[in-house]
């Protein structure tokens, strides 16, 4: 607020685990002006976040839930996982009746990746549900969150009316954001091109660069012309409502027939669906949302 002024309806989040200490400074944050907080809670159930390998369990969950509640944030996003180690369906939808019985604005909801350099990568869990029971386990839950209201306008991201997150919607629409402090990650426009930034991720060297003599904090690259259509579709083509195609050439600075034989195909696939000049991913094209963006690969 020293250097810029902000907008007087800025959203701004504050990512939080349950079991760290700044579950106690929630009501802190929002009076300093954080305006939206996300819990990443992942499960409510005590073996589930053992597995997980969680510093909190169930009680530390509900208990940061009710203190984001009692902090009075403008907005809250609870994260949810399934097809954990080990759980069923009943335990699935017992994970989220727990959610939902807070009536939170936004909630996020990722199926388990495997990710590379996790434990669970190189010693995937004997137990994981398997694909097809994750499919089934995910139609159910989705149903589930629609009925109360929750509507899905993202791959994973569920909010009630007034509530889906404003970055996360600028970045899926490849809009520009900038990346202020530690580990953070920015994407500019300027005239001679698209940059991306990533500043360094210690606290202690992200100190040492900014009081240093650097005429520039942390690492810029180009965005190649060649990598911009499957960027941009790669976010875009999260939305459930879609996004207009007249949005591809301003926000990436290429012309639209340059994706057209793609987009064809991905119409005639059934993955994409175009009316009135919006551009929108099928039930389908989100079921196989990997195979879809694949198309814009270079």
């Amino acid at each position: 607020r020293a250097r810029l002024r902000p907008h007087s309806r800025m959203e701004i989040t504050l990512e939080a685990n349950p079991g760290a200490i700044e579950a106690s400074s929630f009501r802190a944050f929002r009076e300093v002006g954080i305006t939206r907080l996300s819990l990443g809670i992942q499960s409510f159930n005590d073996d589930s976040l053992q597995r997980l390998g969680r510093i909190h369990d169930a009680a530390a969950a509900h208990r940061a839930v009710e203190l984001a509640i009692a902090a009075e944030f403008e907005s809250y996003n609870l994260d949810l996982i399934f097809a954990l180690p080990g759980q069923d369906l009943a335990a699935a939808q017992a994970d989220l009746r727990a959610a939902l019985n807070y009536a939170p604005p936004h909630l996020s909801l990722y199926q388990l990746t495997l990710e590379a350099g996790t434990p669970f990568s190189t010693r995937p869990p004997a137990d994981l549900p398997d694909s097809d029971q994750a499919a089934d386990m995910e139609d159910i839950l989705r149903r589930q969150l629609r009925e109360a209201g929750m509507e899905r306008y993202e791959i994973s991201a569920h909010a009630r009316p007034d509530h889906p997150c404003q970055h996360n919607r600028n970045y899926w629409l490849y809009g520009d954001y900038i990346g202020i402090g530690a580990g953070a990650h920015g994407k500019i426009t300027l005239p001679e091109g698209i940059w991306r930034s990533r500043k360094p991720s210690r606290p202690e060297s992200y100190m040492d660069d900014a009081l240093s003599v650097l005429d520039i904090l942390g690492d810029w690259e180009p965005i190649l012309s060649a990598d911009r259509p499957f960027e941009f579709m790669l976010n875009a083509l999260r939305l459930t409502d879609g996004f207009p195609v007249a949005l591809f050439p301003e926000r990436t600075g290429l012309s639209l027939p340059l994706i057209q034989p793609q987009l064809r195909r991905a119409e005639r696939d059934g993955l994409v669906v175009m009316k009135d000049g919006i551009l929108r991913p099928t039930a389908l094209g989100l079921n196989f949302y990997n195979d879809l963006c694949a198309r814009f690969v270079p």
